[in-house]
């Protein structure tokens, strides 16, 4: 079959893009038309957005557009994210809400994955074949999960900025063209711009790029000033004061050696010296190295981290960050374990016919990582995968003789394909980070608190406080560290006196020491067992008090409370866990007579006061049922079992949950001050009161 009966014109070319594009954007609707009526998901007038992270820009872009979070040290500016500058420029020429382009614009820029996906096709005069890889590779389930509305983070250009920079590249190796090779160095300044968690595949796709030029084009004169404008773009243009003038500066460098290689006659010997000094130059400024092995060595980590003392290690904790099976890389990929087979095949027959796709290999080799590294890594394959099982479907494509039919077992086999990614996008209802109620909640805490107040929280909720509430925080997504045993040990203690006095040396600490790592300031002259011991007595000498500090409890944190406790749960001299604790949320399954079934196996009963827990009956010392009102109060009855009791069972009725925990977890922070409104009223003052969060303000 002839390969240019795939080709189109110019015209055709461009409508197929739009079809490609418009076909990703609608897809990716199809969350909003399953929750647009969904009261609980909405504020200001808009369904609110399903991902942590994405608080960060938006708090970045309120900064630029309404001069919020000026006292928050963590809260970057306009130009100092891509994703925040996009954001603030959307909503002032739209006039959209902050809501609205938040919401939509993962949708809007991580569909143009298909230009880029077609482009490289029409390299090969097979246009077709990138635009029904396009189609593909634009929904598949992992790159769908981390770019559909609502999911607002930088992964909206995690798949698009590479294959852009993989387009150019193979142009440029295609037509030796030192214009196209420009057009990927610019690609590559701007790219940490747009995109900072990806700079090791980038540098890895720039070195073999260095390799195949040398193998393959080794006798071309622009061979070596393509590697030299390459390298260039890797180096950090840092000593700029602002980082968009280092941007410009970097792109204006590129652009003036272009043209003096461009317009300049070069001997050849005095080439190979330069290009030879631009890739040891590229290969210590990248750090590519460093950067390669210090993502393998975070991902793969320990579970503790040994800095003098023992913190525990945050990744180990979170899901995409661990083992994958293999049925759940392929499903992520390419949607199914026989699309994955596929397009490893493809991806073969590819490199076989067209060695250029061996550029490709870093972004196959990251997604290869997943199987180790976890989830995250998967997204990056996608689109050389649809590329490559599409690819093949061509290739069979050919054996077939009348072209109708052709077409038609391209189109079918494709639709195959999507299926899987389809069912997974319909399927795939994932709610808003945080729902109304709770937003509520933040909003009257934005109403009290001054712009240089603090709310103390697990960092999960970072970020949001950050938007919703105009207070800075200890620890946020971006910034959990050994800070996380401080917020730790103030939720788990039972000490409202270590609580109160931790957190207000904490804060203070942070703010004097110029927002150094508290943890580490704290305990560097001080033994931490001795430093907590003083910590609970009332009496303890605090720094001056030079602003509010708000505690932050919410209801959903006790499906992760166990998690949280693990890192103030710890001997920070040597690492050893300090007790065996005991945590069992679950709900009643049934009942008989006074026994009550949880749905994870336990067995209450009320009339003995005991419980029955992995075959053993173990005695209750105390029962609280807890029944909150509409006014936020909350009605306790408490029922005292056995003095000597192990356990302690607490029934939420409103959410109809029951908590089974040893005695000192009852006696946390959390417990105590959430679940059961038991508080220090010399310490603390109940400010905001729902079902979903209690939040309380220091009166130290």
């Amino acid at each position: 079959m002839n390969q240019n009966s795939y080709q189109v014109n110019t015209i055709q070319l461009i409508g197929l893009m739009l079809l490609a594009y418009a076909f990703s954007f609608a897809i990716r609707l199809i969350w909003v038309f399953q929750f647009h009526n969904e009261p609980s998901f909405i504020w200001n007038n808009e369904l609110m957005i399903n991902t942590n992270d994405g608080y960060f820009f938006a708090a970045g872009a309120q900064q630029a557009l309404e001069g919020l979070h000026i006292g928050n040290p963590r809260v970057f500016g306009m130009w100092d994210y891509g994703t925040i500058a996009i954001t603030t420029f959307l909503v002032k020429i739209t006039g959209f809400s902050l809501e609205t382009v938040t919401l939509y614009m993962p949708a809007v820029i991580s569909s143009l994955v298909v230009v880029p996906i077609i482009l490289i096709a029409r390299l090969y005069k097979k246009t077709l074949w990138g635009f029904f890889a396009a189609l593909l590779g634009s929904i598949t389930w992992s790159y769908y999960n981390r770019t559909m509305v609502g999911y607002y983070d930088t992964d909206m250009f995690s798949a698009m900025a590479p294959m852009l920079i993989l387009f150019f590249l193979m142009k440029s190796t295609m037509d030796v063209n030192l214009k196209s090779t420009l057009y990927a160095s610019i690609a590559i300044v701007l790219y940490p711009f747009l995109y900072d968690q990806g700079l090791a595949i980038v540098a890895a796709m720039s070195l073999l790029y260095f390799i195949y030029m040398i193998v393959y084009h080794k006798n071309e004169e622009n061979t070596y000033k393509s590697i030299i404008l390459v390298a260039l773009s890797a180096f950090p243009i840092s000593w700029v004061a602002l980082s968009p003038y280092s941007y410009l500066v970097h792109i204006a460098v590129l652009i003036g050696i272009y043209f003096v290689l461009n317009g300049t006659k070069i001997k050849e010997q005095m080439l190979y010296v330069l290009s030879l000094v631009m890739v040891l130059a590229f290969l210590y400024f990248s750090n590519m190295i460093g950067l390669i092995f210090g993502k393998v060595l975070l991902y793969l980590s320990s579970g503790t981290k040994e800095e003098g003392l023992h913190f525990y290690s945050v990744i180990q904790t979170v899901r995409e960050a661990g083992d994958i099976p293999f049925s759940t890389f392929a499903q992520r990929i390419s949607g199914s374990v026989v699309g994955m087979i596929i397009a490893l095949i493809g991806y073969v027959v590819l490199v076989v016919r067209h060695r250029a796709f061996i550029l490709a290999l870093p972004l196959i080799g990251i997604g290869m990582f997943a199987l180790w590294g976890g989830l995250r890594f998967t997204v990056y394959a996608v689109p050389v995968a649809a590329m490559s099982a599409i690819y093949l479907f061509f290739v069979i494509a050919e054996q077939i003789q009348e072209n109708k039919a052709k077409y038609l077992f391209i189109t079918m086999a494709t639709a195959l394909m999507i299926y899987p990614n389809i069912t997974h996008i319909i399927e795939y209802k994932v709610p808003t980070v945080l729902n109304k109620a709770e937003v509520e909640d933040l909003d009257k805490l934005n109403q009290m608190a001054d712009v240089k107040d603090y709310t103390l929280a697990w960092w999960d909720y970072g970020y949001p406080i950050w938007y919703y509430s105009d207070t800075s925080t200890l620890i946020d997504g971006g910034k959990h560290n050994n800070d996380n045993f401080i917020i730790s040990k103030i939720m788990q203690t039972p000490s409202p006196e270590l609580a109160v006095n931790f957190a207000r040396l904490a804060v203070e600490t942070y703010v004097d020491s110029n927002y150094a790592v508290v943890a580490n300031t704290l305990f560097k002259d001080k033994n931490p067992n001795v430093l907590l011991s003083e910590l609970s007595d009332a009496n303890y000498t605090l720094p001056k008090k030079s602003r509010d500090i708000y505690l932050y409890l919410p209801y959903r944190m006790m499906g992760i409370f166990p998690t949280v406790a693990v890192f103030g749960n710890i001997n920070l001299n040597t690492g050893k866990e300090e007790r065996n604790m005991e945590f069992y949320p679950s709900s009643p399954a049934s009942q008989q007579g006074s026994k009550v079934l949880l749905r994870n196996g336990i067995i209450f009963d009320s009339a003995t006061g005991d419980i029955e827990i992995r075959g053993q009956h173990i005695s209750v010392y105390r029962f609280d049922s807890v029944q909150y009102q509409p006014n936020g109060k909350s009605l306790v009855e408490s029922q005292l079992s056995h003095i000597d009791g192990e356990f302690c069972v607490v029934y939420l009725q409103s959410y109809n949950q029951m908590i089974v925990m040893d005695r000192k977890t009852y006696n946390s922070t959390y417990i105590q001050m959430f679940m059961l409104d038991n508080y220090d009223k010399n310490l603390f003052e109940l400010v905001v009161s729902s079902p979903y969060s209690k939040i309380y303000k220091l009166k130290k």
